[in-house]
C-alpha cells in the first residue's frame, strides 16, 4: 500500500512539473522572423443586398469583392451563415470553399417569411450582407 501511494504522489508531482514546464514554454514570444505575416481579410458582401428577394427552395448566388485581397491571407477556407435579425442561425448554406472564388450557390432553406435575413462570410472574419427577405412559410 505504501509503494501504490508514493507511486500515485511521483507520478503527480511529474505531471504537475511537465505542466508548469509546458504552461512555461508556450508563454515564451516567439520571434518575429519565425512568422509569415498574415492579414485579415474582410472582403464586401455584394449579393444579396438590400431589396433582393429570396424564396425558400431556390439558389442564388451569394457574392462579395475579391478585387483587392491581401497576399497573406490568414484563412482562405470560407463558410456562410444565415443570419435573422441580430443573431446567427445554425444555418450553414456553404462550407468549404476557397473565400478568392468571388462567389457560391446557395440553396434558400425553408424559414417563415421574414425581411430581417443577412447572410455571414466567414474566411479571416465575418463580414455580413445588408438585411433582404426571404419568403418562405407564412403563419
Amino acid at each position: 500500500m505504501k509503494f501504490t501511494n508514493a507511486l500515485m504522489t511521483f507520478t503527480l508531482s511529474l505531471f504537475a512539473l511537465l505542466g508548469m514546464f509546458a504552461a512555461h514554454v508556450s508563454a515564451l514570444p516567439l520571434h518575429e522572423d519565425s512568422l509569415e505575416k498574415r492579414d485579415v481579410y474582410v472582403p464586401p458582401v455584394l449579393y444579396p443586398h438590400t431589396g433582393t428577394v429570396w424564396k425558400s427552395g431556390q439558389r442564388h448566388n451569394v457574392t462579395w469583392d475579391i478585387s483587392n485581397p491581401p497576399v497573406n491571407i490568414t484563412n482562405r477556407i470560407g463558410f456562410i451563415l444565415l443570419r435573422s435579425g441580430k443573431f446567427s442561425t445554425p444555418v450553414v448554406l456553404a462550407h468549404g470553399f476557397d473565400i478568392l472564388l468571388g462567389r457560391i450557390e446557395v440553396t434558400v432553406p425553408l424559414v417563415l417569411t421574414r425581411s430581417d435575413f443577412s447572410v455571414v462570410l466567414f474566411g479571416d472574419s465575418g463580414n455580413f450582407s445588408p438585411q433582404f427577405q426571404i419568403s418562405g412559410l407564412d403563419l
